[in-house]
């Protein structure tokens, strides 16, 4: 691993000193090649999942095991089509003294990546990174090791084309966990860790990184259908929360509905969620629905867990207040939701929910760094420093103080 790292580090002297134009004919090499070779590659993502199969995974963990070259080739010519941050100047002046002092955006260095499953996220680190003038270490999760190693060499292959180092982009395929540990040591080569996956990832790689991390962890997220809502909008938006993909991380977890809508909100939903949905209920809302059978009830682990399934959260709250409460005694900071068209309500949600990415009348399924017109993301922080929310290329830089001066000296 040291080894590795090593080389990535080296490389970073030319990253941070090639122009855009290098850097997007490199992207838009990888992304020929992902085309061009996404018969190949879909070959070795079976085998991923067939080994997958065999292991006895979760249908949601075989979902996220799925790699659409396509789609991540779209993916990654749209970070061609984003500015580049690197040598913008964020802010200027002149000082007292006449030295004119600015700050400009810089690569980070090397970038770390853990995380399990989802071999698109590959390719998504590695352009950011490229195009953010970073070199990157990726180690993802032994379910996707073929897929990911197949990956990396059709990274490697497009740079050393593009007269970009190689070497500037790691990717581990060897399942064994000491590289792991070996890569959180080694904070003189690697400048940032990021980990993509359960709270045990999470916190073993918080426990032993001796270099700073930016988390992406477990998403609890709320939708919370307010008695200012419009029920026919409410459907809508809590179906697509839930169920357009139901193993990402931005999917709804637990539906909150007020007291004064829920005899007509939940029956409703139930029926078009039958045979389809299993709701955990509170005592309240299963009070509501009498004759279903696609219903559990609910334990106050309920509330903070993360499904990554067709199974869902259903609570019945009294007010908005108390809605949002339960946001945050159980919530993760990820992404939460409100239905309302009532202005006041929507106000005090968006002013007292403290998630990195807070909806109004929109699903949660939004909290995407494509979406967001970040072309992809390196993960989603759900903590404060050093970034919050889809992580895309400024998340990616520091900057420097440059100050340009006529002679001056700094007087005793």
């Amino acid at each position: 691993m040291r080894e590795r790292a090593t080389l990535a580090k080296g490389s970073t002297r030319v990253l941070s000193t090639l122009s855009s134009e290098q850097k997007n004919t490199a992207l838009g090499r990888i992304a020929d090649l992902l085309e061009s070779e996404a018969d190949a590659l879909r070959t070795i993502n079976k085998r991923d999942l067939a080994e997958g199969r065999d292991a006895g995974l979760d249908p949601y963990f075989l979902d996220r095991l799925v790699l659409a070259p396509e789609n991540v080739a779209s993916d990654t010519r749209g970070v061609i089509g984003l500015p580049d941050p690197i040598g913008q100047t964020i802010e200027g002046r002149t000082l007292p003294n006449g030295i004119y002092l600015s700050k400009r955006r810089v690569p980070l260095g090397v970038v770390g990546c853990i995380y399990e499953a989802r071999p698109n996220v590959t390719v998504d680190i590695a352009a950011l990174a490229l195009k953010s003038g970073n070199a990157a270490i990726l180690r993802g999760g032994k379910e996707a090791r073929h897929t990911n190693r197949a990956l990396g060499e059709l990274i490697q292959r497009a740079l050393a084309e593009s007269d970009v180092p190689a070497e500037a982009v790691q990717v581990v395929s060897d399942p064994d966990r000491a590289h792991v540990d070996e890569m959180l040591k080694a904070d003189d080569l690697i400048d940032l860790v990021v980990p993509r996956g359960s709270e045990t990832l999470i916190a073993h790689v918080r426990a032993n990184a001796t270099m700073p991390v930016v988390a992406h962890g477990e998403a609890v997220v709320q939708v919370y259908v307010d008695r200012g809502a419009n029920l026919a909008m409410a459907l809508e938006i809590v179906d697509n929360a839930k169920t357009r993909r139901y193993s990402i991380c931005n999917a709804a977890d637990t539906i909150l509905v007020h007291a004064e809508i829920a005899p007509q909100f939940i029956p409703a939903l139930a029926d078009r969620w039958a045979g389809k949905v299993t709701l955990i209920g509170g005592q309240r809302a299963l009070a509501l629905l009498p004759g279903s059978t696609s219903v559990e009830r609910a334990t106050e682990e309920t509330w903070r867990t993360e499904h990554l399934s067709l199974r869902v959260g259903l609570k019945v709250v009294d007010s908005l207040e108390e809605a949002v409460d339960h946001i945050e005694t159980y919530g993760s900071h990820h992404s939460d939701a409100i239905v309302t068209e009532d202005y006041s309500a929507a106000t005090y949600f968006v002013d007292h929910v403290d998630s990195s990415a807070v909806y109004v009348n929109a699903s949660t399924q939004f909290t995407d760094g494509a979406q967001f017109g970040l072309g992809a993301e390196v993960g989603i922080s759900t903590q404060k420093m050093h970034a919050r929310g889809p992580m895309g290329l400024v998340e990616l830089t520091s900057y420097k103080w440059i100050a340009m001066g006529t002679g001056q000296v700094r007087p005793l």
